[in-house]
């Protein structure tokens, strides 16, 4: 459990098991605990290195603002920290926008991809999960204190009142439009996609993202090894918000990341 100076981000990360690195990426307004309840599952096949992103947990704001692509860049640089030329990234909603950033932008560091309850654009969200994000500012934060994230901020955030501030810059970036479908579409590296039957994306997304991944187009053959590298699995009885602690989630992770390419 350490600190690394990266970016000019001092950037907490912390280091759980043994084996082949694998980074944990939460999701807006979380931090490592988010995956308390399935690390130990991981940590048991995988050396899990879990993050704090920018103004998130134990990682201070700075100056600057908050965007995927600067956050990917700063797991990037904490994976060169690390000595780590490769790595598999696991990223679960806003997080899961930054580890597709880091496979986009840094692809000789990344080997293998899990994206949880994540779109590869910004409609790929429904549009009521749209309007909320847009009404997202200080006083949208104000109003949520008290609230378990917020109890959990005000305990190990080196600045607790920059709560409403994490709120503020949080909204700024998922009002931006964005559509990575192009990127995607070249990515090299495996990928696998996780969502939840009731999630906040629509199932037509979650389909058009695999299709994007070479998913979904033809037949795989009697045999199997027409399929495509990536996969896509849909959690039945899940929403958006208990995705990331389903003893499900291990379980579809760790033999995706052990399987052998054809």
């Amino acid at each position: 459990m350490s600190y690394a100076d990266v970016n000019g981000l001092r950037l907490w990360y912390e280091e759980h098991g043994d084996g082949p690195p694998l980074v944990l990426l939460h999701g807006g307004y979380g931090s490592v605990e988010t995956f308390a309840p399935i690390l130990p599952a991981l940590a048991r096949r995988r050396r899990v290195i879990a993050v704090d992103l920018q103004g998130h947990g134990r990682t201070a704001d700075v100056d600057r603002p908050l965007r995927y692509e600067s956050m990917a860049d700063d797991v990037a640089a904490l994976l060169r920290h690390l000595d780590l030329p490769g790595a598999e990234v696991l990223g679960y909603s806003l997080g899961g926008g930054v580890a597709l950033r880091a496979a986009i932008q840094h692809p000789e560091l990344v080997r293998r991809l899990v994206l949880v309850s994540t779109p590869c654009k910004r409609q790929g969200w429904y549009p009521e999960v749209l309007a909320a994000m847009a009404d997202q500012d200080e006083r949208t934060g104000e109003q949520m204190r008290g609230t378990p994230p917020h109890q959990l901020y005000a305990r190990i955030a080196p600045r607790p009142q920059d709560w409403p501030t994490l709120w503020a810059r949080t909204g700024d970036l998922l009002r931006r439009e964005y559509d990575w479908s192009p990127e995607v579409a070249a990515l090299a590296v495996p990928v696998l996609l996780v969502f939840a039957d009731a999630d906040a994306i629509p199932v037509a997304h979650m389909a058009e993202f695999y299709r994007l991944l070479g998913g979904g187009r033809r037949a795989p053959g009697g045999d199997g090894t027409a399929r495509p590298l990536s996969r896509l699995a849909i959690l039945p009885g899940l929403t958006h918000q208990e995705i990331p602690t389903t003893p499900l989630l291990p379980h579809l992770v760790l033999p995706f990341l052990t399987h052998q390419l054809h």
